[in-house]
């Protein structure tokens, strides 16, 4: 039997200053189980109270997202932490005293009211503090743990607009929080502190460097498994934040970089396809002379995520340019990463899935 569809309300606040009264009813709708859709400075997440069973099935129901894929449960503050997680090691006491509220999720052993639903069955959870004002609010007001993955269809690019959620899930949610952009662009970064020394699930919003600050023994972990496998942490599947068309991504040096994205571009076009290209400031510029002809006819469209230097500001568009991309219609995306230290390594772990594995050396 098919789900009736919902009448999804969108309330847009002010981040700085948001309307008192349009968080007391994302509070109020979260305690009483219905699905709302928060920001957060890393993506708009999907909201339900996390210790309702019907509210996080839910969640997959809307999402399409299958049961071995857990969520990451939100609290309001690391004060809460024991309501739904036991036996906090050490390593995961000094990572959130040093990066809550912000874009870091712990994997801690379980508390027993937490569902299996949330955890896919596995005796560990996944647990962060938002630092955006808005869900900070929200969360403080609703008093209860609210689990929340990515507000997009499952395996799509994930939302950082409203009007992304909404090109998604409208209809399949309740309410949407519309707080503007985020600041992020990526997921969080995700540790597991239930081993020792703790690992890296997914890069993410801190960077592997700033966490051996902390811990110097941390180490990162590069794990893929297929949707029938229960999986520790949200992120592993190989095919993630993917676009409509057919991505593959090129690594290497520069000049032979530019050199085989315009003979795969060419070919590509010769041979019928409408083509996107996604690359650093600096590739796409050097590219400019070479795809003229294409882009002149139409079949080329291309994408910036930003200086090649800067990986936070490929992180902050990334997932917005795989969906303008897809909207102009292109068959096939060519795609270039930006540096790899600091958050480059997030950006990169999302090249690599969305486009199903497929790196190509120049």
């Amino acid at each position: 039997m098919s789900r009736m569809p919902r009448v999804t309300r969108v309330i847009p606040v002010d981040p700085r200053q948001p309307d008192p009264a349009a968080l007391r009813d994302a509070a109020d709708a979260l305690v009483a189980g219905r699905l709302v859709v928060l920001p957060t400075e890393t993506v708009y997440g999907l909201g339900a109270h996390a210790l309702d069973e019907t509210a996080v099935a839910a969640i997959f129901a809307a999402k399409g997202r299958p049961f071995t894929d857990p969520l990451i449960v939100h609290l309001a503050s690391a004060n809460e932490l024991a309501g739904v997680a036991v036996d906090v090691p050490a390593a995961a006491q000094a990572f959130a005293a040093r990066f809550w509220p912000g874009p870091l999720t712990l994997i801690l052993p379980k508390h027993a009211r937490v569902p299996d639903r949330v955890t896919a069955s596995r005796p560990t959870v996944a647990v962060r503090v938002p630092a955006h004002p808005v869900a900070a609010a929200v969360l403080r007001l609703a008093g209860v743990p609210v689990a929340a993955p990515s507000a997009n269809r499952f395996s799509r690019p994930s939302p950082t607009t409203a009007a992304h959620v909404l090109a998604d899930l409208d209809g399949d949610v309740d309410l949407v929080i519309d707080a503007g952009a985020t600041d992020i662009g990526v997921e969080s970064t995700i540790v597991d502190c239930t081993v020792s020394p703790p690992v890296v699930r997914r890069a993410g919003g801190v960077s592997l460097e700033a966490l051996r600050e902390i811990v110097p023994a941390i180490v990162a972990a590069d794990a893929t498994v297929d949707a029938t496998t229960a999986q520790i942490a949200p992120g592993q599947l190989l095919r993630h934040y993917a676009p409509q068309a057919r991505m593959t991504v090129y690594d290497g040096d520069a000049s032979a970089l530019i050199a085989r994205v315009v003979r795969e571009v060419r070919g590509l076009v010769a041979a019928g396809a409408r083509v996107g290209v996604l690359a650093p400031d600096e590739m796409l510029t050097a590219l400019a002379p070479a795809l003229a002809g294409g882009a002149s006819h139409g079949r080329v469209s291309v994408a910036s995520l930003g200086p090649g230097a800067a990986p936070e500001a490929a992180a902050r568009v990334l997932f917005a340019r795989l969906r303008e991309l897809d909207a102009t219609g292109v068959d096939v995306i060519v795609a270039a990463g930006p540096a790899r230290d600091g958050l480059g390594a997030a950006v990169w772990d999302r090249l690599r899935r969305a486009a199903e594995g497929r790196i190509v050396p120049a």
